[in-house]
C-alpha cells in the first residue's frame, strides 16, 4: 500500500480518537448542570447529549470549511500528513491530562493549538523558516477573537438572563419554579448538546477533510464527503456517552451551587452564543468557555461569594494555557514523527 495513502489513514484514525477524547472531555459542557439539578438522570443525560452531538455534526459544515482551510497552509503529501498526524497527537495528550485533573479546558484550543504547534516545526525543519504555513490573520480572526469575545458576552448574558429570571418570577413559589425549570432544562440541555455538536463534531470533519485534501484523495480542501460526517458525529456521540465525570463534578457542582432556575438560564445563553457563532461567524469557539463562563454570570448574580473564584480562577488559567502547550506538544511529536517520511 502506497505510504501517502497509509498516513492518510493513520490521521482519520487519530482525527477520530481525538474525536472520541472530545466527546468524553466535553460531554460536560451539555449535562452538567442538568445532572446536577437533578433535571435529568446521569445516564439519560448522556444520551440525550449523544443524539444531540450526532445531528448538530451535520449542521456545522461552516466551522468545518474554517478548519480545513482557514487556519494553516500545508504541503501536499506525506510531509503534510505527518503534520496532521503531530498536531492531533498533541491534542490528544492534553485532553487525557487536562481529563484527569477535572479541569474543563477547551478541546477545540487542543486541536488548534496542537496543529499550529506542529505546522511551525514543520515548516522549521522543511523550510528552515517559522513563517509562511501558518495564517496567522486566520487565528486571530476566527480563534484568538471569539475565545475573548464569546466568555465576555457568555458571562454578562448568563448574568442578565439570570437577573431577568428572578424579576419575572419573583412571586412564584420555590418548589413550583425548580419543578417547572427542571422540565425547561430538558429543552435548553438538548440546545446545548446540538451546539455542541455544531462546534466540536464540526471540528473533526475539518481535520480530516484536511488531511484528505493533503494527502491528494480529493481536490477541495472544503469539500465533505457524507461518510465523514457520519464517523465524526458517530465517534463524538460514543465518546459523550462515555461521560467524562471528572468534568461533569467540576461543571455541576464546583463553581456554583447550581438550582434549576439557574441551570436553565446557563445552558440557554450558552446554546444561543454557539449557534450565533456557528451560523452567523462560522467561527470555531469553545463550547467550554461559553458555558462555563455563563455559569459564572448566572452565579454572580448571588453576590461576590455565591461564584468559587478559587476554581474559577483555576480554570480559567487552565483556558490560558492550553493552547501554548498543545502547541509545544504538538511541535514535540513532530520531531520523531517527520523521520516517518
Amino acid at each position: 500500500m502506497d505510504s501517502v495513502l497509509i498516513a492518510v489513514y493513520l490521521c482519520i484514525a487519530a482525527a477520530l480518537l481525538f474525536g472520541y477524547t472530545n466527546g468524553f472531555h466535553d460531554s460536560a459542557n451539555a449535562i452538567a448542570t442538568s445532572i446536577s439539578t437533578r433535571a435529568l438522570k446521569p445516564r439519560v443525560a448522556l444520551g440525550m447529549a449523544a443524539v444531540g452531538n450526532f445531528v448538530g455534526a451535520h449542521l456545522g459544515a461552516k466551522v468545518a470549511k474554517t478548519v480545513a482551510e482557514g487556519l494553516v497552509v500545508l504541503p501536499t503529501g506525506i510531509d503534510g500528513l505527518l503534520i496532521v498526524m503531530a498536531g492531533l497527537l498533541g491534542a490528544i495528550t492534553w485532553n487525557f491530562i487536562t481529563w484527569y485533573f477535572g479541569l474543563p479546558t477547551s478541546s477545540s484550543h487542543s486541536l488548534f493549538g496542537g496543529i499550529v504547534g506542529a505546522t511551525m516545526a514543520g515548516c522549521l525543519v522543511i523550510t528552515g523558516s517559522l513563517n509562511g504555513w501558518v495564517l496567522w490573520s486566520g487565528i486571530v480572526d476566527k480563534i484568538v477573537l471569539p475565545t475573548i469575545v464569546s466568555p465576555v458576552v457568555g458571562f454578562a448574558l448568563g448574568f442578565l438572563v439570570m437577573i431577568a429570571v428572578y424579576w419575572i418570577f419573583k412571586n412564584g413559589r420555590p418548589d413550583k419554579l425548580n419543578r417547572g425549570f427542571r422540565h425547561a432544562q430538558t429543552v435548553s440541555a438538548a440546545a446545548m448538546a446540538l451546539g455542541h455538536g455544531m462546534q466540536d463534531a464540526a471540528k473533526i470533519i475539518g481535520v480530516i477533510v484536511l488531511a484528505l485534501y493533503v494527502g491528494g484523495i480529493q481536490d477541495s480542501a472544503t469539500h465533505i464527503p457524507q461518510w465523514v460526517y457520519w464517523v465524526s458525529a458517530a465517534v463524538m456521540a460514543a465518546g459523550t456517552y462515555a461521560g467524562g465525570w471528572r468534568i461533569i463534578k467540576t461543571m455541576g457542582r464546583r463553581i456554583i451551587d447550581l438550582g434549576p432556575p439557574q441551570g436553565f438560564a446557563a445552558e440557554t445563553v450558552a446554546s444561543s452564543v454557539l449557534y450565533a457563532n456557528t451560523w452567523l461567524l462560522g467561527a470555531p469557539i469553545s463550547t467550554t468557555h461559553t458555558i462555563t463562563s455563563a455559569i459564572m454570570g448566572v452565579g454572580s448574580t448571588g453576590g461576590k461569594r455565591a461564584v468559587r473564584w478559587g476554581v474559577a480562577r483555576s480554570i480559567v488559567i487552565a483556558w490560558i494555557i492550553t493552547f501554548p502547550i498543545a502547541a509545544l506538544v504538538g511541535a514535540l511529536f513532530y520531531l520523531p514523527i517527520q523521520f516517518l517520511g
